[in-house]
């Protein structure tokens, strides 16, 4: 007789692929599309993630910023290129996050805003941004990021926390970024209490919630929970919303 463990494993098995055989069939003719996307968060689980996404074979678009690690490192450094090298290899898109993660505050006199970096030399304080120094906040992740890969960054940014005013986004299109945000379904709540929200119920609302053209936002790890919604939800997510008929896409959308 199989034990309880290797009956787990060969379910597991036949249902991974199962749902290749699925992404197959689909390429060419599903209908609804969904843009997943991560902010970088403390990439406690950027490796679980990166190695979901190749066995399922889809593309997302990652959000970068310079935030500190569950490594003591932080997430634009050196000891993280390889891990950025091999993203683009893979054929997936990013966008800046502000380089430290600048929270917006509110519109400030003039045409400035208030802003408040969580990491860098002045994490902490809430600092008046005028165009040119926030353009060079979102400008230099994609210095960075080149510095690290050769690549480029997509034209796109997501401010941190998703906390914008229109003033705030025109400095970013100004500067030649376009923001973007995530849909209400697209709050997939790895960052919520897993005592309040546990895993199931995340992955349950998210597989019947997402539509057609939703994107969807989560992290590639997160310092406030501390049961890992990545490893316990997003691959069974994905295969869920194949199985609804979903393909995944990169952004920016691609006008039809």
């Amino acid at each position: 007789m199989y034990s309880k463990d290797i009956l787990a494993r060969l379910a597991t098995l036949l249902l991974l692929a199962s749902s290749s055989s699925l992404s197959f069939a689909q390429e060419g003719q599903c209908k609804k599309t969904v843009y997943l996307t991560f902010d970088t968060g403390n990439m406690s689980v950027a490796e679980t993630v990166a190695e979901i996404l190749s066995r399922q074979k889809i593309k997302a678009t990652f959000f970068l910023s310079n935030e500190k690690t569950n490594r003591g490192d932080f997430a634009l450094d050196d000891s993280w290129k390889s891990y950025w090298q091999d993203r683009v290899r893979e054929g997936h898109h990013f966008g800046s996050h502000t380089f430290d993660h600048v929270y917006f505050i509110k519109d400030g006199p003039s045409a400035d805003i208030y802003a408040k970096p969580q990491f860098g030399l002045k994490a902490g304080v809430t600092i008046l941004y005028n165009e040119a120094s926030y353009c060079r906040e979102i400008r230099r992740v994609d210095d960075r990021f080149k510095e690290l890969t050769g690549a480029s960054l997509e034209k796109i940014w997501r401010a941190p926390g998703g906390k914008t005013s229109p003033r705030s986004i025109g400095m970013g299109t100004q500067c030649g970024y376009q923001h973007i945000g995530w849909s209400p379904a697209g709050f997939l709540g790895d960052e919520l209490s897993p005592q309040t929200h546990p895993n199931q119920a995340l992955l349950d609302k998210a597989s019947i919630n997402l539509k057609d053209g939703d994107i969807a936002m989560a992290h590639l790890g997160i310092w406030s929970r501390k049961d890992p919604w990545a490893p316990a939800v997003l691959e069974q997510l994905i295969m869920r919303l194949k199985n609804r008929g979903f393909c995944f896409a990169t952004l920016p959308k691609v006008d039809k």
